[in-house]
């Protein structure tokens, strides 16, 4: 039986396909850039901040704190529906970029803006969980 490409992930191209070949293998990678030294997420091909076509990936240290937040507890889409409620979240990476994510392992009533987060990885997908687990 031949599947077609998953809903949930975004098909690579050239330019961001190291990033969910990175992902895949439980890495998570950020743009940087050679020329004003700042880091970027989603990956391009240009530095955002100074237009640089000198950007490079590095390994992110997984390190975030949570910006914010929303429960979700409805989604008509293919596999969203399943895993309703779900926590869909915005961190800020140690190194700089704001990101979109899931935030996993936590309960609802424990979530705070500007709690400690790590990544981790789910089927080839970056999310973030608590750094240190709720109580």
């Amino acid at each position: 039986m031949t599947t077609g490409p998953r809903p949930d992930l975004p098909e690579p191209d050239a330019l961001t396909r190291p990033y969910w070949e990175a992902a895949a293998r439980g890495r998570l990678l950020i743009r940087r850039c050679g020329v004003c030294g700042r880091a970027h997420h989603y990956p391009r091909e240009f530095c955002p901040h100074c237009w640089s076509e000198e950007v490079t990936w590095e390994d992110a240290a997984g390190r975030a704190t949570l910006y914010t937040w929303s429960a979700v507890h409805h989604n008509d889409l293919p596999p969203f529906t399943a895993r309703t409620p779900y926590l869909a979240a915005v961190v800020d990476l140690a190194e700089g970029p704001r990101m979109m994510t899931e935030l996993v392992d936590c309960p609802p009533d424990a979530v705070r803006a500007g709690m400690p987060l790590t990544v981790t990885f789910r089927e080839g997908i970056p999310v973030f969980r608590p750094a240190v687990p709720p109580l």
